[in-house]
Order: C-alpha cells, then sequence, then structure tokens
C-alpha cells in the first residue's frame, strides 16, 4: 500500500498539473491556509467588549461571528475538547469527562502519583488520560481525530496550553517531533522537542520529570515552574474565595509563559500546519472568584493581551495573510447559588461575609453534594470524594445561618485528617454494597453509575431526584426503557452501552438571575467554586465562536445555529482532510471560494423534546429542606433543527424542569 501523499507533495504535484494547464494564480486559490485554534476556556459571548477585549472585538468585527453556537452537553471542558477532536457527540466518542467512572487497576498523574480507578478519574491531565487509553485498550475516543488525519496527510501540527483537554487533540502523539509537538501545564513532548526547548534556553514544566527516564532528560537546577498557578485569594475561613481581592489571576503567568514558546520557538520553527492553543482563562478564575467578579475582567484582558501578542507575531513572520484564526470556548459559564428568597447575594468586607446586597453582593450559595444528600435520603452513595469543607457555598440563609453547620474531626478518623468538614467523606470502597450509586461529581452535570445496573435501583434513585428542585433535566440509559419523566441518553447523544452512566442529571438553572451584572446562576457540585459550568443552561451552552482569515467571510454575523461539533469538520475542510465519521457539519455559510454556500441554502426549524409521561405522586423538596406544592415532574428539550443538502443536524439549547 502506497503512503499518503504529504501536503507539500501534493501542492507541488498540483502546481506541476496547472502549470501545464496554464491555468495562472490557479493554484494560489486552492493550497490550504495555515489554521490556529484558540480556545478561550469557558468564555462567555457576552464578555467580549471593547472595554475588556478589544483585540477579539476587533478580530470579530472584521471576520465571521457565529451568534448561535452551541457547546456539546455536558458543557464540560473534556466533553467539548472530545468534540473538538472527532467532531462528534461524546456517546459516539464513549468519552464522558471531565470527571467518570472507569473502574479496573489504576493510572498515574502527570505528578507520578497512582490515581485508583475506584473512585471517579479526572481526566485533565496527560499522564490520566494516556492511562486511560491503555485501560481501554487504546481506544480511548472511539472515532478518529483531526490530528490523525493531519499527520496521515503529512501535516506538521502543535498543541499548546492546559493540561488534559489540549493533550486529547493528540492523544496519540508519537516520538516524532517532525510532525507534531506538545507543550502543556505539566510537560513537553516529545523527547526530542523537550531537548529542543532546554537548548533554547527555556525552562520546562516541572512536571516534565516525570514524563521521562533521568537518563533521558533531567530538569535544570534553576528551571523553576513557569505553569505554577498563582495563589488564590481568600476569606478568612482559609477556602472560600474573596471575589472582592481584585489580584491577578492565578493562570495568568503559565498562560502568558506557554504563549511566549509557541510564538517564539514553535510558529516561528516548527511553523505547523494546524495548531491548538488552549488556555485556561478566563474559565479558572470565573469557577475562582466568579463571572464579573474584578478578577473576571483582569482575566479576560490578560487573555485578549495574548490574543494580540499571536496577531502581532503572524504578521511579524509575514503569516498573517495565510493563517485563518479560529476562537472558540468550550462552553460558557455562570455563577454559582440558588434561589435568592433563601440565600439572598451578600457583601464581602474584611474578608467576611457581611450584609445582604441584592443589587451587587456575591452568592453564598448553590453548592449540593448530591451522595450527601442520597445518603441522608436512605440510598448507599459515594462519590469518590473526603470530607469537604464549604461553609460559605453550601449555602448561608436570610437569617445568616449556614444551610450546613460546620463540623469538627479532631481525631481524623472520619476525615482522613483533623479539622472542620461540612459533608463527611463518600470515597468509593474497595468492595461496593449491593445496590449502591457511585456519583461522578461535574459542576452542574452529574453522571450516576449503578454497577448491577438494577432497573428497580435506577427507578428509585430517579423518582428521588425529580422530587428534589435543584434537579433539572434527567436522562437514563436506554436500557431501561421508559421511565415517566425522563428521556433516553440517546436522544441527547450521550448512549453508550459499555461506557455511559446509568443516570445523567442537570441541575437546575436560573438564566435571568444576575450577579455581578451578568445573567445566569445554576447549582454546582459541592465546593467552593463561585463560578461553574455543565449543565444544560442556555448561559453554558450558548458559547463563543469567531473566527478571521484567508478562508473566511468579512465582517459576516452567522445567523444559522453552529456547534462545537461542528470545528473539526470545518478546519478538515479547509485543510482537506478527510473525517468521515465526524456528527457535525461543514460551516460553509461562513467560508469564501469553493467551500461557500449561501444562507439561503438553509432550513431551520425549531422543535421541543418531552418525556412520553411526567412523574406524578411527588413530595417536592427544596435545597433547604422545605416543600413546595409541586407533584408532578418533566422537562422540555427545546432545540433547533438545521437541514441542508439531504441532511439534518440537531442543536439542543437548553433542558428545562416542568414541576407543577
Amino acid at each position: 500500500m502506497s503512503r499518503p501523499f504529504s501536503r507539500a507533495l501534493r501542492h507541488a504535484a498540483s502546481a506541476a498539473l496547472l502549470a501545464a494547464l496554464s491555468i495562472p494564480g490557479a493554484f494560489a486559490a486552492t493550497a490550504p491556509h495555515r489554521v490556529i485554534l484558540f480556545v478561550w476556556d469557558g468564555m462567555r459571548p457576552d464578555a467580549v467588549s471593547a472595554e475588556d477585549t478589544p483585540n477579539l472585538l476587533a478580530l470579530a468585527q472584521r471576520g465571521s461571528w457565529f451568534d448561535d453556537n452551541h457547546a456539546t452537553y455536558p458543557t464540560f471542558t473534556m466533553a467539548n475538547a472530545s468534540s473538538f477532536a472527532t467532531g462528534a457527540f461524546p456517546g459516539t466518542i464513549g468519552f464522558y469527562g471531565n470527571r467518570f467512572w472507569a473502574p479496573g487497576g489504576s493510572v498515574h498523574d502527570a505528578k507520578g502519583q497512582a490515581a485508583d480507578l475506584q473512585n471517579p478519574i479526572y481526566t485533565e491531565d496527560y499522564a490520566v488520560l494516556r492511562g486511560l487509553d491503555a485501560h481501554y485498550g487504546h481506544a480511548l475516543l472511539e472515532l478518529p481525530t483531526l490530528f490523525d488525519a493531519a499527520h496521515k496527510a503529512g501535516l506538521k501540527t502543535a498543541i499548546v496550553g492546559k493540561s488534559g483537554p489540549a493533550f486529547l487533540q493528540d492523544y496519540k502523539l508519537a516520538n516524532d517531533a517532525s510532525q507534531g509537538v506538545m507543550l502543556d501545564e505539566n510537560t513537553a513532548l516529545p523527547l526530542s522537542f523537550a531537548r529542543e526547548l532546554q537548548q533554547a534556553g527555556y525552562p520546562l514544566p516541572a512536571h516534565t520529570a516525570n514524563t521521562y527516564d533521568a537518563s533521558q532528560l533531567s530538569l535544570r537546577e534553576d528551571n523553576d515552574s513557569p505553569t505554577e498557578q498563582g495563589k488564590l485569594q481568600t476569606l478568612k475561613d482559609g477556602v472560600s474565595s474573596d471575589a472582592t481581592a481584585g489580584t491577578d489571576t492565578p493562570p495568568a503567568a503559565a498562560n502568558a509563559w506557554m504563549m511566549k514558546v509557541y510564538l517564539e520557538e514553535i510558529l516561528p520553527r516548527h511553523r505547523p500546519d494546524l495548531s491548538v492553543v488552549w488556555l485556561r482563562n478566563p474559565d479558572t478564575t470565573q469557577h475562582l472568584y466568579g463571572v464579573g467578579s474584578p478578577e473576571f475582567h483582569l482575566a479576560l484582558k490578560a487573555q485578549d493581551a495574548l490574543l494580540g501578542e499571536l496577531e502581532a507575531k503572524l504578521k511579524a513572520l509575514g503569516m498573517d495573510q495565510d493563517t485563518d484564526i479560529v476562537i472558540v470556548s468550550d462552553h460558557a459559564h455562570s455563577n454559582v447559588a440558588g434561589p435568592r428568597e433563601l440565600f439572598p447575594l451578600r457583601q464581602i468586607n474584611d474578608g467576611r461575609v457581611a450584609g445582604v446586597d441584592s443589587e451587587w453582593g456575591y452568592s453564598v450559595s448553590g453548592g449540593v453534594r448530591l451522595a450527601d444528600q442520597l445518603t441522608r435520603a436512605g440510598f448507599t452513595a459515594f462519590d469518590g470524594f473526603g470530607c469537604i469543607y464549604a461553609p460559605v457555598m453550601s449555602g448561608v440563609r436570610a437569617d445568616g445561618t449556614p444551610l450546613l453547620p460546620t463540623r469538627y474531626d479532631d481525631d481524623g478518623r472520619l476525615c482522613g485528617k483533623p479539622g472542620p468538614y461540612t459533608t463527611p467523606s463518600y470515597k468509593v470502597p474497595d468492595a461496593l454494597p449491593k445496590g449502591a450509586l457511585v456519583i461522578a461529581p461535574n459542576g452542574g452535570t452529574e453522571y450516576l453509575y449503578q454497577p448491577e445496573h438494577s432497573a428497580d435501583v435506577v427507578k428509585r434513585t430517579v423518582r428521588w431526584l425529580q422530587s428534589r428542585d435543584y434537579v433539572g433535566a434527567i436522562f437514563v440509559a436506554k436500557r431501561y426503557g421508559n421511565i415517566p419523566g425522563t428521556l433516553p441518553a440517546e436522544n441527547v447523544h450521550l448512549e453508550n452501552a459499555q461506557r455511559g452512566p446509568d443516570i445523567i442529571i442537570s441541575y437546575a438553572w436560573d438564566a435571568e438571575a444576575v450577579v455581578q451584572g451578568f445573567r445566569g446562576t445554576e447549582y454546582n457540585s459541592l465546593s467552593n467554586e463561585r463560578g461553574t459550568h455543565g449543565s444544560f443552561s442556555p448561559i453554558d451552552v450558548h458559547n463563543t465562536l469567531l473566527a478571521a482569515g484567508p478562508d473566511f467571510r468579512s465582517a459576516f454575523r452567522d445567523s444559522l445555529p453552529s456547534g462545537n461539533v461542528d470545528v473539526a469538520p470545518t478546519i478538515a475542510a479547509l485543510l482537506d482532510l478527510p473525517l468521515t465519521r465526524a456528527q457535525g457539519r461543514v460551516l460553509h455559510e461562513a467560508l469564501n471560494g469553493t467551500l461557500a454556500k449561501p444562507l439561503e441554502a438553509y432550513q431551520v426549524k425549531p422543535a421541543a423534546l418531552h418525556p412520553a409521561t411526567p412523574a406524578t405522586g411527588l413530595a417536592v423538596q427544596r435545597v433547604d429542606g422545605s416543600r413546595t406544592p409541586a407533584t408532578q415532574y418533566s422537562f422540555v428539550v427545546q432545540l433547533k433543527q438545521l437541514q441542508a443538502d439531504g441532511q439534518t443536524y440537531t442543536y439542543f439549547d437548553f433542558a428545562k424542569p416542568e414541576r407543577q
């Protein structure tokens, strides 16, 4: 079997043919351009502004702005990273990050520490992903990737940025820097590239020492830790963030260093045809301090400055006219908060929660530990976490009392170490009791696994979930048939018989509630985070997608629905690569040249999904235990169907509970 032509060979052959045919300029028009996919993690489209992101706004105005883009649900980083990698949805891919349960054996993380798969595993770590790939028989993603296609075509690639989602784009990265290089917060791959950086005078991420044997690579004494995150500013309790601090954002220095390496070493020396640059801001800052906080605005400014540096470098290298820049977020972001009437917003004064400030205060609620709630209700549930101390975000009532009182474990028998806690440990035991539930907490959406696939346990669990008003949409594996008040996971592309959860829930959300000037709140897996995502809220779902370059229309606002699953097919089309198993579409309406199609070529129809029957006879409770008058539960999935060329593409806008 002959090897496929490299892009250079294909261009040379095309040029020779066109010269023979005497078609002036035709080759230049058909040559693929360089593509840089720049992921602004957690970027909300309504955060684009002249004040905070002037470079991003200018790019959007001169290029193509996608008004109705959709993150893949669940709106997690790693779920969307898999969509960027393959152009498909989690069920088809067989990948359910950020955190999922894949029991059996252990893997090692980037720090070189063993990670027991008995507990749900967190996947934002290149070493964990490598271990999971081996665990799944070297089929971590059950579809080919864009980077697979690029390498087969002889294209050069580069990955830079956040540990986990960046690496997932090329998780089979071979030990050959001639095709692909990667620099993330934990390592540099392959070995020849790590050595190249050292020889050029760059320090390496501190955990690179765990990637290679000491005989292959050792860090210099002055290596330092260039990707270390900045320190969180906390309240007097030592764990809750001080959202008024207004200090530099934790990821800013690491992001700036990685962009520096990309611009000074990778771009001019390797000249990659396809790059993914994935940086933490504004996501990490939003998680820690909340959307709209002073730190949030600093994070946007820092990220925008890096875009300015990228554009300036492309111009200096003479690459600006033949490079397409695609800027996308993996999801948007919401503030964590419960209902205002139970937990009013409050001021922060002198490092402590202070008086009520309904107009411009900060949230003091929204955290839910589902394993604790289920256990209190008589179920056997585990989530893989030890004791959690969240004195603020677990809830401060209107009268100033905590929803979950602080307790102390003086001898460490319960929590593993002495200290305060609000919920006890729910680590998964080596031998699971019959009928147990294992929960993978993921912020705005939770995965629930029932190891025996007991229909009775699943149905009882679902009914209990329907009776809690902090639970939104509920999807179940199709093996359980038609359970009242639920939809099959396959209806939202989440069905995978071997790897999928038994139950998937989105926490409830409020798209109109405002905190610090930004709409959108939701419940969250119990933690000290002020911001989160993952839910089926329209705020989390509707994320940012912008593009500019020779292949994209100028000053174009795309009114058609689009999605993160469309990014890989579109880039593949721009680079003339096959991606035949993708479920997304090429965004032809925003492209120039032979790939362009008019808006009139598409039809869009709104639609909705409902469970066949509602759940009835419920006793619905709020998060504080108080009763509501509701006795029925159902929900709606609002969506759009786009039709073109005989194909139908579905875009999910939100899923919202209906209780009465």
